[in-house]
């Protein structure tokens, strides 16, 4: 099964005019339903992405399949190669990523990543479960950067 992102976009659903209508309309939010990128996400974790903001390698981004472009993924933008992103998940069990469709040209990357939201899940209804659930609910998604001296 390919992985699959639900995107909300800022304007109601129009992916149009995004550009230049104010700081919010570069700013949406997009639902995992798939887990290529477990251990980082998981299926029901809600990103809030920036539209257009600059890639660097290790940061996870959403973009279009690459033979579905109707189909919005996300993975981890490994390395820029001739062409564009190489992108892997996170999860080495699934495989639906570069290994199988190659480079991803750069018109194809929709978003960057900026926080994640885990739903609540199991929360107890005292004030303690909330808090513990609201501690750890909201976190920033946090790119993967080489370690020093590997190869880029």
């Amino acid at each position: 099964m390919p992985e699959q992102v639900h995107e909300r976009w800022p304007d109601q659903g129009q992916e149009q005019g995004r550009e230049g209508r104010g700081p919010l309309r570069t700013i949406g939010l997009a639902e995992v339903y798939n887990p290529s990128m477990v251990p980082t996400l998981h299926p029901g974790d809600q990103l809030v992405v920036k539209y257009g903001a600059a890639v660097r390698p290790g940061d996870v981004v959403v973009l279009k399949h690459p033979f579905r472009q109707d189909l919005l993924i996300v993975k981890r933008a490994v390395e820029r190669r001739d062409g564009g992103w190489w992108v892997q998940g996170d999860n080495p069990y699934v495989a639906n990523d570069s290994r199988e469709f190659g480079t991803v040209p750069d018109e194809l990357v929709v978003a960057r990543a900026w926080l994640r939201v885990r739903p609540p899940r199991e929360v107890r209804r005292s004030v303690t479960g909330v808090l513990s659930w609201a501690l750890t609910a909201v976190r920033p998604v946090r790119p993967l950067r080489p370690a020093r001296g590997a190869r880029r």
